[in-house]
């Protein structure tokens, strides 16, 4: 039940009851209402002050989880482009020295990617941490620049391997017929008694004495590029095209083992010793041509003979003795 309330009035003497009207009471409701919202509002900024809402806990937490990947994956960059920097440095000194390339510039690997700014759409978005975002970004850019750079390199390298590869198949790297014992060469290269003339001439190539029939096998790879046979001079005679500038001569053969045009593998078998030609005992005489030009075949010898018979068959080949043919 509400209280009554009186006030004294001082003309009749007497205690005159309050009266309350609508407007009394829609007016005091609505100053306690006012001061409930004040005190709500100062209470909430007050305790906003203090205390985190669960959405900005929320947001904090995600915050800091993205910055604990940007960081895992900013290490993983800088590993791989230690990684990068050792297979950049092995491109240059190792495998490029080796097959005798130059190694790539310097300023070709550390080039960048000029003119407008590259990152101005993730500065426009205002993005938080957008200068981390901008750093990895860039590494990254920076990293698969290298990368690809690193890839043309390797293909180069992989090409320039088999070039090598196919030039060291074709440089005529063993002897032409079987002597373990070094005893088959009987005259070598340069000036040595002409069979015939008796004086001394140039002799272009080594003799191999062997006895008729002995298998004769193609010193590189190449292809048959001449067989020939003449009654004089070389007798039976082919040669073979290396590519690279190289080329080998066989003569004096008894007979072919192969047909002009014929491909032919280091260590195939070509043909047979013979004395055919200008000869004075069964042998094989032996030429080497780098590039036109005749070339000393002992100098060819390092596939099949250790140190010691390479040095032992280069001091038989100095011998000035007589060649067995021309």
């Amino acid at each position: 039940m509400a209280r009554i309330k009186y006030y004294y009035d001082t003309e009749t003497c007497k205690y005159e009851r309050i009266k309350t009207t609508t407007g009394d009471i829609i007016l005091n409701t609505l100053g306690i209402l006012s001061l409930t919202v004040a005190m709500a509002v100062g209470l909430l900024i007050l305790y906003s002050s203090y205390f985190e809402s669960p959405k900005e806990l929320i947001l904090r937490n995600e915050v800091k989880e993205l910055e604990f990947y940007y960081e895992n994956l900013q290490a993983e960059v800088e590993k791989l482009h230690k990684q990068l920097s050792n297979m950049e440095y092995r491109d240059d000194n190792i495998y490029r020295v080796v097959l005798g390339a130059e190694p790539i510039d310097k300023s070709i690997r550390e080039a960048g990617v000029g003119g407008l700014d590259r990152y101005e759409d993730i500065r426009n978005k205002n993005i938080i941490h957008e200068d981390l975002i901008v750093k990895l970004t860039e590494s990254v850019d920076n990293l698969r620049r290298k990368i690809y750079i690193e890839s043309k390199s390797q293909d180069d390298v992989v090409e320039l391997a088999e070039s090598k590869e196919k030039l060291f198949a074709a440089i005529p790297a063993i002897q032409p017929v079987a002597n373990k014992q070094l005893i088959a060469l009987a005259s070598g290269y340069g000036l040595r008694i002409h069979p015939i003339y008796k004086v001394k001439k140039l002799h272009t190539g080594i003799d191999f004495a062997a006895a008729i029939g002995t298998p004769i096998y193609a010193t590189a790879d190449g292809v048959i590029d001449k067989v020939h046979i003449s009654f004089s001079g070389y007798g039976k005679m082919l040669e073979i095209d290396h590519g690279f500038g190289y080329r080998t001569r066989y003569a004096h053969m008894h007979g072919f083992a192969v047909r002009q045009g014929q491909k032919v593998k280091r260590g195939d078998l070509i043909g047979y010793v013979g004395d055919t030609g200008l000869s004075t005992a069964p042998h094989l005489h032996y030429e080497v041509f780098v590039n036109g030009i005749h070339a000393n075949p002992v100098h060819y010898f390092f596939n099949d003979l250790n140190p010691a018979e390479y040095e032992k068959i280069i001091e038989l080949a100095s011998i000035e003795n007589q060649s067995l043919g021309m």
